[in-house]
């Protein structure tokens, strides 16, 4: 994995293309701009094993920066830009940046941190701003060959917060000095790259923001396989379709919300665009209601394969469209290490039964929150598995069902019910854009079942509505799975990846 052998086979080769402003950044220009990225953090007095923190948009730079931490040894902490001032000073204190990299289009957010981060150097791409340096200048006059002390940095993300302030999933540096191959037999990212055919001939459809685990780190898997990526600047449907045929895209990443919005499309979009070279879409961040994805399936053929795994990497699933269309629901088998369903005892449970999810093996304990001693062995079991605190079963055949996470289940009388099987129903309705379900007191029941839709047509949304969607939920489901009741918003606090902030609503319904 190092982007000088490429910039040396094929100096040439697109690496990164923008799909909205055709901006194009060659392998050999690859090399060279992180080579000067590298030499500008060494002239900065970083050293291996200090950390950036990197805010921006989807920019024709991003990668560059990346591949120049990655080869300084740096720990690289990528920011949501949509995050407010005082949330992205938290993460870049929290995560001991040196250094922040952001970019003009984030201007507004740069003035408000440049005072609450004195002692930070800051630096600003497509211009400057008030204790900003430009980005461009400083690379300028830069050597555009390696730094003498190459060696292997990593990310430490952080979690989107959707249950509380995020923490950051630290492992340790690797440090390795460089160059460096991904092999075959390694556990990693370089191992689930070669099972979905990741080479230098493939073209990488990115839709998603790149800050996000997922996209950051497919995106430099393949383009440390030599191949080139094309980068959405924002998700957009028809972009997406007509981005596959027109750079003959080979592989792409999506997540279950991008698949209804294309199922909510004009159906005269599935025909419009030649898809004939795409041969793998891949998806995870939350489980694909089946209806979708039997939907997504029949209209591009059996090329879905989906993974489940967090930031923290303790362990991953995956399963091809094959499996799944005779395991409806699952998120596939183990990789590598095992999977283990436990009670709130850490009982391990039978097959069928619904407990915590947990993965064992080598990598299950591998990470910890930065800071949080608490939090890292609360995920932990004393046989050393971990969990990213979502719930689930085992069939037959070892393949694993998401139920939902567990702080999102509600207790009705003492019965236990998974809103996510609700969001699934609801967000096929044909007047429903987006839904969140979750819990609300009731002093009898402790909790009932409150829905939360963002209809399809905001002008429909008031009581008859309403009770069309309750009425729906009765007809397809077991009553007290059911919402009591069902309120409106205009746009739910979804994050671009697919994940629901659903605790920004559901607060509003509890003291």
């Amino acid at each position: 994995m190092h982007p000088g052998v490429n910039g040396k086979k094929f100096p040439e080769k697109p690496a990164i293309i923008m799909a909205g402003s055709g901006k194009v950044i060659t392998h050999g220009e690859l090399n060279e701009l992180s080579n000067q990225g590298a030499h500008l953090f060494r002239s900065l007095g970083l050293k291996p094993g200090d950390a950036i923190a990197i805010m921006m948009e989807n920019h024709h730079l991003f990668f560059p920066i990346v591949f120049a931490a990655w080869r300084s040894g740096l720990r690289y902490t990528t920011i949501s830009w949509r995050l407010q001032p005082s949330e992205v000073e938290y993460i870049v204190k929290d995560c001991e940046a040196k250094v922040l990299i952001t970019s003009k289009f984030l201007e507004q957010t740069a003035n408000d941190l440049n005072a609450s981060l004195d002692g930070v150097d800051k630096l600003m791409l497509d211009g400057t701003a008030s204790g900003y340096e430009s980005y461009e200048e400083a690379i300028q006059d830069m050597p555009t060959d390696a730094i003498e002390d190459e060696c292997q940095g990593g990310s430490m993300l952080y979690s989107s917060g959707t249950t509380g302030k995020p923490k950051g999933v630290k492992r340790e540096l690797p440090l390795t000095p460089l160059p460096y191959e991904i092999e075959d037999e390694d556990p990693g990212l370089g191992r689930v790259l070669l099972l979905y055919g990741a080479g230098e001939d493939s073209v990488y459809l990115s839709p998603a923001p790149l800050y996000h685990a997922a996209p950051l780190n497919f995106n430099t898997g393949f383009l440390a396989s030599g191949a080139t990526s094309i980068i959405l600047e924002k998700f957009d449907e028809e972009t997406a379709l007509s981005s596959i045929e027109k750079y003959k895209v080979t592989h792409s990443q999506w997540v279950p919300t991008m698949f209804v919005r294309f199922l909510k499309e004009d159906p005269s979009i599935r025909t419009q665009y030649d898809l004939s070279s795409h041969q793998v879409a891949i998806h995870a961040a939350a489980p694909c209601p089946v209806a979708v994805k039997e939907q997504m399936i029949d209209w591009w053929g059996p090329i879905l394969h989906e993974y489940y795994a967090g930031t923290e990497y303790n362990g991953i699933t995956m399963i091809n469209s094959q499996e799944w269309l005779e395991h409806k629901g699952s998120v596939g088998r183990p990789l590598f290490g095992s999977l283990h369903i436990l009670d709130d005892e850490g009982v391990e449970l039978p097959m069928g039964e619904v407990g915590g999810v947990y993965f064992g093996g080598e990598t299950a304990t591998t990470f910890e929150y930065h800071n949080d001693e608490e939090k890292t062995k609360s995920a932990m079991t004393e046989q050393g598995y971990s969990s990213l605190g979502d719930v689930g079963y085992l069939d037959d055949d070892g393949f694993l069902y998401l139920t939902d996470r567990k702080s999102f289940m509600i207790i009705s009388g003492g019965v236990n019910i998974y809103p996510k099987e609700t969001e699934d129903l609801l967000v096929m309705h044909p007047k429903v854009a987006d839904v969140a379900v979750f819990g609300v007191p009731n002093e009898e029941m402790g909790e009932e079942v409150k829905a939360v839709v963002q209809p399809a047509n905001l002008s429909e949304a008031g009581p008859a509505l309403e009770a069309e969607l309750i009425a729906y939920c009765k007809e397809n489901m077991s009553s007290i799975k059911s919402p009591r009741s069902i309120d409106f918003e205009e746009e739910l606090p979804r994050h671009p990846t697919g994940k629901l902030y659903k605790r920004l609503l559901k607060d509003k319904y509890w003291p």
